[in-house]
């Protein structure tokens, strides 16, 4: 039994090692697939239900199921009595993302609209991929799960105004049904159906074949579903990507400085905040990624679908899988700095081991002393 136990890990070992190889080899297959079949992607990118891709949306609920389904009840309980790590999920992404965004755009683009195109991006906290990403990188699901749902219902009141606001102009369309559709879709939908399968398949197999099997199982299947999101999206604007590099590391400046400057400010609060490490992680990972479906949609609806803006748009996200796959190796490698006071550990928990050995060499010593005079050590 423990030599297929140790099979097991070791195969999923090997499939994890190598993900960042599978994910750059899908990524090359989608800029290909863009490049040589045009045709391809503009099919994919024709299949679309109120302005959400059919495609991407089946793949990213295959990817947000497995993050939900092992998370228990108690733990979002738990996960609701730590305010802070949502309230500076809140700050990150309302207060300080739109501002250093807004401020790269005008730094570094001279055309307005490449501008208003990363703009929207920089307002469009991220409400689905990201669950995957806080999976990988072993942070608090239940914690990401709060703070991913608040994050969704800000944007429906914010977005609106935001945008009008940082771009200079009335009457912005939000764009409800994709909004309630997301929701839906990456968040209601997965969170139900995970908590439904999760307590009939433990009423029925147990715990233990719930954790070593069934997570395992979707667990791969949300890979799988990952890396035919990256052949999807790639293949949309492969022919774009390949035959205008300049233009795209142009758009891509400012996307950069800002996921690294979110990075920097989430990351380094939370280490301050003496958080734990899954707690700072889930804050880093909201604070730097975006929703870059509702961007895209808003970019089109106001400027067209093939002005700048809506390009800029597409730029992003294509940028953000390997920006978010890098965060992630990045935390696990800098996990051991979190909390940053340690602690000192429990003297009663270090010493107990030592305590039960004296204590039952006590006792053999006053049975023998008891059996050889007669009366009591203690005498």
């Amino acid at each position: 039994m423990t030599g297929v136990t140790e099979d097991k890990e070791a195969k999923l070992g090997v499939f994890e090692k190598y993900l960042t190889l599978w994910i750059i080899l899908c990524i090359v297959a989608g800029l290909l697939l863009g490049r040589f079949f045009p045709a391809f992607g503009e099919y994919l990118d024709s299949l679309k239900f109120h302005q959400l891709s059919i495609p991407i949306g089946i793949c990213l609920f295959f990817m947000m199921y497995p993050t939900v389904v092992g998370i228990a009840f108690t733990d979002i309980k738990k996960a609701v009595r730590k305010p802070k790590p949502m309230l500076l999920t809140i700050i990150a992404n309302w207060a300080i993302a739109p501002l250093i965004m807004t401020l790269y755009a005008n730094l570094l683009l001279t055309d307005p609209m490449y501008r208003a195109g990363v703009i929207l991006l920089g307002m469009s906290p991220c409400t689905a991929m990201v669950m995957w990403w806080m999976l990988l990188a072993k942070g608090d699901l239940a914690q990401g799960l709060i703070n991913t749902a608040i994050n969704a219902l800000l944007m429906v009141v914010l977005y609106a105004p935001y945008s009008a606001f940082f771009l200079g102009v009335s009457g912005i369309p939000v764009p409800w049904d994709l909004i309630a559709l997301s929701v839906v879709i990456f968040i209601a939908l997965p969170v139900s159906l995970g908590a439904v399968s999760r307590k009939l398949l433990i009423g029925r197999r147990g715990k233990e074949w719930f954790d070593s099997t069934y997570l395992e199982l979707v667990r791969k299947i949300s890979i799988i579903a990952l890396l035919l999101t990256l052949i999807v999206m790639f293949s949309f604007q492969g022919e774009i990507i390949l035959n205008d590099p300049l233009l795209v590391a142009y758009l891509a400046a400012p996307n950069l400085l800002h996921y690294v400057t979110m990075i920097a400010i989430t990351y380094t609060t939370s280490w301050l905040s003496n958080w734990d490490y899954p707690t700072s992680i889930d804050t880093t990972l909201i604070g730097s990624s975006s929703h870059f479906e509702v961007a895209i949609a808003v970019a089109t609806t106001l400027y067209g679908l093939n002005s700048g803006a809506a390009l800029a748009t597409v730029i992003g996200p294509l940028m953000e899988v390997p920006l978010m796959l890098a965060l992630v190796r990045f935390g696990l490698r800098t996990r051991h700095l979190f909390p940053r006071k340690k602690g000192n550990l429990k003297h009663e928990k270090s010493r107990s081991p030592v305590k039960e050995f004296d204590r039952e060499r006590l006792n053999v010593w006053e049975k023998m002393f008891e059996s050889k005079h007669g009366r009591s050590s203690k005498d």
